[in-house]
């Protein structure tokens, strides 16, 4: 087979074939211009202020929930003492949604006796 095709080349010339001397050039694929994806709206989860908890307890549930180190943690546990509330994190909602979730879920402070339940959290549109 090999032997075949040595001898159909014989007549052509080396850059290409007997016809005409001049290239085409590929067609140009059609640029589509891309626009950038949409910014999700953002959302923030704000821990709300109880009596039942103490410092210890939402400075560990910041950073199991978070990743919060304890500095920061003990920041944001001072402002919802003092202030009644505290954004934790602004993110799009559904992962807002989901923290707001794991907030509950880390259920009751095991440090104060008379502590009912988990502390509160909501999402809430965040400005700007």
């Amino acid at each position: 087979m090999a032997d075949e095709n040595k001898d159909e080349n014989k007549g052509t010339t080396e850059g290409g074939g007997g016809g005409s001397a001049t290239a085409t050039k590929p067609k140009r694929a059609e640029q589509t211009r891309r626009t950038p994806p949409k910014r999700l709206p953002p959302f923030n989860v704000v821990l709300l202020n109880d009596d039942d908890h103490s410092y210890d307890y939402v400075i560990e549930m910041l950073a199991v929930v978070f990743a919060h180190p304890p500095e920061r943690g003990y920041q944001l546990a001072k402002e919802v003492d003092e202030t009644g509330r505290v954004i934790c994190l602004t993110t799009h909602k559904e992962l807002a949604e989901l923290k707001r979730e794991q907030i509950i879920a880390y259920g009751i402070d095991p440090r104060v006796a008379t502590c009912r339940g988990p502390m509160g959290a909501i999402v809430e549109p965040a400005q700007g």
